[in-house]
């Protein structure tokens, strides 16, 4: 691996939009400096009596996936905040992590570690649940207990060995679905312990929680 791939702090990028500005998101992240891009089909959970009442409580959204050096990725997110408005109630949210290292059309490993960052203390966790389909619901149910205020739901498939069943000697992979969950530090143990219990979440095949810190958030509304 090259000095200067060894040499760049790379984070992640997720913005969640409305469905059908993905593409947009994607033309103006490459016009600040960041190239390529994932755009993933979601819907959200944030709970709106009106909309509740008209039938569009589920609103679809798309994820759009993005990566790059930490330095650009400032830069860049300060000036899609501005053009999105991301400040405005359901203009949508953009958050990063830090991730360790990128594999495939050029490999990138990142050179400083969370401790070594000396940035300013975690104000939002991403709590992501994997499992079943139909069980999203539950997810984000239990959550609002807890003090949750929504979430994306993603649909995915799983492949681990507790999920598959047979079917004329078939190994059949269910559906999945992914819940992304934005939460203030200090309410991430009470969620996940109510996500937990409601889902029975430590028995096998029940489904997987991990956590991620923040770097940077954008769209946020107490």
């Amino acid at each position: 691996m090259s000095d200067l791939a060894a040499a760049l702090d790379v984070e992640l990028i997720r913005v969640i939009v409305n469905y059908g500005l993905g593409s947009r998101v994607v033309r103006s992240a490459k016009q600040h400096g960041l190239s390529g891009g994932t755009i993933v089909l979601g819907k959200g959970t944030v709970a709106s009596g009106f909309l509740n009442f008209i039938g569009l409580c589920d609103v679809r959204k798309e994820i759009v996936y993005l990566a790059g050096d930490s330095q650009i990725v400032s830069r860049a997110m300060e000036e899609m905040n501005k053009e999105f408005e991301l400040s405005k109630p359901n203009h949508g949210i953009a958050f990063t992590t830090s991730i360790c290292s990128i594999i495939g059309s050029r490999s990138i490993a990142c050179r400083i570690k969370k401790e070594d960052r000396g940035a300013e203390k975690t104000m939002y966790h991403i709590i992501n649940i994997i499992v079943d389909k139909g069980r999203a619901e539950e997810v984000v149910s239990a959550a609002a207990k807890a003090g949750s205020k929504g979430g994306t739901v993603i649909n995915a498939r799983g492949s681990g060995v507790h999920e598959t069943s047979k079917v004329f000697d078939m190994e059949i992979e269910p559906e999945k679905e992914v819940i992304i969950i934005l939460s203030e530090v200090e309410k991430t143990e009470n969620i996940v312990a109510a996500i937990r219990e409601s889902l029975q979440i430590d028995e096998p095949g029940k489904g997987i929680i991990y956590i991620q810190e923040t770097t940077r958030t954008y769209g946020i509304f107490k």
